[in-house]
């Protein structure tokens, strides 16, 4: 479904503007020539000459022009958690009004994790969910019911119009939260990988520690890229503060941006290597690309851990 009717608007039903996502998600995948992807649905499989035509997908016919059933599925197939940071550089850059083409770092996670939940929905796995900042915000389980995804929903979109001026010890929480789930599950992590006190190799420590159980782990790289990873800014003289410690500095920003880059740019790829170390699946998300990303990785994730 196309979104720029809605992208100037404010964000007030994330659960419908969730369903436009993978709506639009699932018809391009329809579209497009390659449907590795597709047929993995456990909504959805390709119609087969002489097959009854009782369960076919007649709206989707009208969009695709391509013959699908519907398959249906008991058993709740996976069970997924998402875990999101809400510290105060998640709420970097700061806008007045979430829209769909106007999202800081924390309501670019809430939109995702509910276009995550929809599609989780569809394939009928059961969807827990964690929030931290300096604190350990909120906590629910896996399960699979529409109440409870209703309800964290909910927990989404108060995100979306929070405010934030904690720090954070990511790893603190991710150890709290390995040691809450203990059946095999698929975790994805929204986190903008900064915080003030202990070095990388802590947060990296917590990380594996997700990977007990054999859990599939997805670490979403949550940035802005026109800021924080190409610094962007026009060259006039500007005073950057840090959202989480306080800090000022006062700066040209073409005097300092190509070593800027480069430091950035080695840090991402530092952090690519070391999660490679681990076996965390690394996903560098730019808030402005999109959420396609998101959901492919889910589904190439998904199929890797059946």
């Amino acid at each position: 479904m196309d979104l720029s009717n809605v992208q100037s608007l404010e964000i007030k039903n994330l659960d419908i503007l969730a369903k436009q996502v993978v709506e639009g998600f699932i018809t391009g995948m329809h579209k497009s020539p390659f449907h590795g992807f597709s047929v993995e649905f456990s909504e959805h499989k390709l119609y087969n000459k002489g097959e009854s035509t009782r369960y076919i997908d007649w709206k989707l016919f009208a969009k695709t022009e391509k013959l699908y059933t519907k398959k249906y599925e008991e058993e709740t197939n996976l069970r997924c958690h998402i875990i999101i940071d809400n510290s105060a550089s998640m709420h970097y850059p700061i806008v007045k009004k979430q829209t769909v083409d106007s999202l800081n770092k924390i309501g670019f996670s809430a939109v995702a994790a509910a276009a995550l939940m929809e599609i989780f929905k569809k394939q009928r796995d059961a969807v827990g969910l964690s929030i931290y900042s300096d604190t350990y915000e909120y906590y629910a389980p896996e399960k699979g019911s529409e109440r409870h995804r209703k309800m964290l929903l909910n927990q989404l979109e108060q995100l979306l119009v929070s405010e934030s001026k904690t720090n954070t010890d990511t790893y603190r929480y991710l150890h709290e939260i390995a040691e809450k789930i203990h059946r095999r599950s698929l975790i994805f992590v929204f986190t903008d990988m900064f915080q003030t006190s202990k070095n990388d190799e802590a947060l990296f420590e917590a990380l594996r520690h997700l990977k007990y159980n054999k859990h599939e782990v997805v670490l979403f790289h949550t940035f802005d890229g026109k800021t924080e990873l190409n610094f962007n800014f026009d060259n006039a003289p500007k005073k950057f503060v840090d959202l989480e410690t306080g800090e000022e500095i006062n700066v040209y920003a073409e005097n300092v941006q190509e070593k800027y880059k480069e430091i950035i740019e080695n840090y991402f790829k530092e952090l690519k290597n070391k999660c490679l170390q681990y076996k965390i699946d690394y996903v560098p998300v730019d808030i402005h690309s999109g959420f396609n990303q998101i959901l492919t990785k889910y589904l190439i994730s998904r199929k890797k851990i059946k």
